[in-house]
């Protein structure tokens, strides 16, 4: 294959496009961000206009950026924002509703009656998802309900729904392709993620409609082509996956016991775990990692919610921090406090204490705290919280004697200081790689896969190597210290 590949990237607060050649090497980027709107505490939802409006603007800026003409591209492949669902009418192709974004929290009570009717063992093992709002099912059935004439227009075939990647592909085709791929179909809490297909058990469960759902397809394959009149050619789509697991594809984690991180807003941790899935014991969640040629390769993810956010508050609210990218320099110059530590727990704590009702503490406060110390506690938290998860990873299963091998991406990868603490704090390797756009890069990956049937695994290089310093100063005292500090804010939380 001698063509570029345009990529699709539709987050949460942006979407991208990034042009890539068919080595995976970045041709041109192109990126808008787009409104956020917050109809009631606790309530997140986007236009699905917003989305698709903007991802269309980036794909054609990054085509005319870098003098490609819509003919020559080989593939598209997408990479997009999970657990976030859109419902529109077939026939018209228009929102019924806007997008409920996978922060929204508007079901709790949906999923307290659930797990107060002793639901919650059979969900998480058909979908290795614990019982939350955070995932598709509830907000679908929340849709149906509360717009007029939904639910039964729903039951007779006039609704379509799902993930963002499903209404992009609708855009996209012209209405010709309703798809979506088994990653981001496991993240629904519809997918019996053991056979691949939507679990009627659960459709019944949670009075989601069979008929409004997508076809369930590989990660790298055939979803269409392009309308014309979309781009200018009809372009074929030949690889889908929701944002995590393009960040795992990027990474080319593709053997047992490699991970990645991806160090935004928060952190994403998933670890392969080969062909079978593994039920956690350490409230960690079970997903597709990839779904190839119909073979399911699964991973354990655990979440750390506030990664990178911890650094904007000491910026946007505190003001001790001018910007982020002096993050680094500063913990450089602070002071060695084995006493301070920041539990960024602003929205609670998520894997593996799972506990959304703690909030935020530093602990060890003295005189001469100053913003330089704040600044190395934060990222520090960051550093305490991927322990946490590598450690609660690596007790699932005795029997497959992981050595986890972890590779990093995201804005805060940027830190070297943060990166060293890290190998320090883990007693690992860390590895950065050259491309940091790795969701971008799974993606490319897919749609090469998708086009040629093969696409190798040699396109991954090193930037950097991070290993445990002989003299860190983040020892067994540290991180005992840490776990009290998180044990004080889960007691807070308690009283």
């Amino acid at each position: 294959m001698d063509q570029p590949i345009l990529v699709i990237d539709q987050g949460t607060t942006s979407s991208r496009a990034i042009l890539f050649s068919p080595a995976l090497q970045i041709l041109g980027v192109a990126q808008r961000e787009f409104p956020q709107h917050f109809p009631a505490s606790g309530w997140v939802e986007h236009d699905p206009e917003d989305l698709w409006s903007s991802a269309l603007d980036v794909a054609r800026e990054v085509l005319a950026k870098t003098q490609t003409v819509p003919q020559d591209i080989a593939a598209i492949g997408i990479a997009n924002q999970r657990e976030t669902v859109v419902v529109w009418d077939r026939a018209t192709g228009k929102p019924i509703h806007n997008a409920i974004v996978w922060q929204d929290r508007r079901t709790a009570d949906i999923c307290d009656r659930l797990r107060a009717d002793g639901h919650e063992a059979l969900i998480a093992e058909r979908t290795g998802l614990l019982i939350d709002p955070y995932f598709s099912a509830t907000k679908i059935a929340w849709i149906l309900d509360k717009v007029p004439g939904a639910r039964a227009r729903a039951e007779v075939g006039e609704l379509a729904c799902g993930s963002v990647d499903s209404f992009l592909l609708w855009r996209l085709t012209g209405g010709k392709v309703h798809a979506t791929d088994a990653t981001n179909a496991s993240r629904t809490q519809l997918l019996n993620i053991h056979t691949g297909q939507w679990d009627e058990t659960l459709l019944d469960l949670f009075g989601v409609p069979a008929a409004l759902l997508p076809e369930v397809r590989d990660s790298a394959g055939d979803f269409g082509q392009t309308a014309i009149d979309v781009l200018g050619a009809a372009i074929p789509v030949r690889g889908v996956a929701g944002d995590q697991q393009a960040a795992l594809v990027g990474q080319a984690c593709f053997a047992p016991g490699m991970a990645k991180a991806t160090y935004g807003t928060g952190c994403f941790v998933l670890l392969n775990t080969g062909e079978r899935p593994v039920a956690s014991r350490h409230r960690l969640l079970t997903t597709v990692a990839y779904q190839l040629d119909g073979k399911r390769t699964y991973a354990l993810e655990g979440s750390i919610f506030i990664a990178g956010a911890a650094l904007q508050w000491l910026r946007d609210g505190l003001g001790v921090l001018a910007r982020a990218e002096n993050a680094d320099a500063m913990a450089r110059q602070a002071a060695a406090d084995p006493g301070l530590y920041m539990v960024p727990a602003f929205v609670g704590l998520a894997a593996p204490d799972w506990r959304p009702d703690a909030r935020g503490a530093i602990f060890g406060l003295t005189r001469a705290t100053g913003p330089n110390e704040l600044v190395r506690a934060a990222l520090e938290s960051v550093c305490f919280q991927t322990r946490d998860l590598i450690e609660a990873m690596s007790a699932e299963d005795a029997d497959a004697e992981w050595s986890i091998k972890l590779r990093v991406d995201g804005g805060m990868s940027a830190s070297d200081w943060m990166l060293q603490t890290l190998a320090d704090t883990l007693d690992k390797t860390i590895d950065r790689p050259e491309v940091r756009e790795a969701t971008a890069l799974g993606a490319a990956w897919l749609a090469r896969r998708g086009i040629s049937g093969e696409a190798g695994d040699d396109f991954w290089r090193r930037d950097r190597a991070f290993t445990r310093q002989p003299d860190a100063a983040i020892g067994a005292a540290r991180i005992q210290g840490w776990r009290r500090a998180v044990a004080a804010v889960i007691s807070m939380a308690e009283a």
